[in-house]
């Protein structure tokens, strides 16, 4: 599990650091980069551990808010020096949400043994740190924007899941599906992709509907 243990770890850094690079943009103090940090870094693999039943992962192991505190002080000192902040936020994020999104399919899979408890605990694990920064900083929600983002958790919790079924040891299996879940980030971000969205009927309007 050392493999999954560095997954983790890297996934609460980076979103530590994308939620410490929300509070610069807000120019928060350093109890705010903190916060920020703290609760972008450790929020989906808190609710990731309260859904399966299991001890909170930074209760059982501090070290992860440790981690968290201390990315929040270096973005605290060095967020100045980046030209482009939320730029670096949306590409560090796409990071975090890939290691999450394979690491929470990853401890879903082994706590059931189910194929879609592991899918959703990818999914949560992955987006709901970032959803949390964004609500609290007042940002446009990452989930909100039209390129694709839960679809490339889901993606790279389907393709661990499916590695490790098929008999791929966890490195391999970790490694393929970080891939591709970032493949299909970037390429949204970079490119725009996007899955087809709801539209009403033509002359109907979305507030008719309610």
């Amino acid at each position: 599990m050392m493999p999954l243990m560095l997954l983790d770890y890297a996934g609460v850094a980076v979103f530590a650091a994308t939620g410490a690079l929300a509070a610069s943009r807000k120019q928060l103090d350093m109890i705010g980069f903190l916060f920020f940090a703290g609760i972008t870094g450790t929020g989906g693999g808190t609710l990731r551990d309260l859904v399966l039943g299991l001890p909170v992962f930074w209760v059982v192991n501090p070290a992860y808010v440790i981690v968290s505190a201390v990315i929040g002080v270096l973005v605290f000192f060095t967020a100045h020096l980046v030209e482009s902040r939320y730029r670096l936020l949306l590409w560090l994020d796409a990071v975090g949400l890939s290691a999450y999104g394979v690491l929470g399919a990853a401890k879903g899979l082994a706590a059931s043994g189910s194929v879609p408890v592991a899918l959703i605990t990818g999914m949560m694990t992955a987006t709901f740190g970032g959803i949390l920064r964004d609500l609290l900083a007042g940002e446009p929600s990452v989930l909100l924007r039209s390129e694709i983002y839960v679809t490339a958790a889901l993606a790279g919790a389907a393709v661990y899941v499916a590695a490790v079924l098929l008999g791929l040891a966890v490195i391999p299996a970790a490694a393929l599906a970080f891939t591709a879940a970032f493949i299909v980030r970037g390429g949204g971000m970079r490119y725009g992709w996007s899955i087809p969205r709801y539209k009403p009927r033509p002359g109907r309007k979305p507030e008719d509907i309610l």
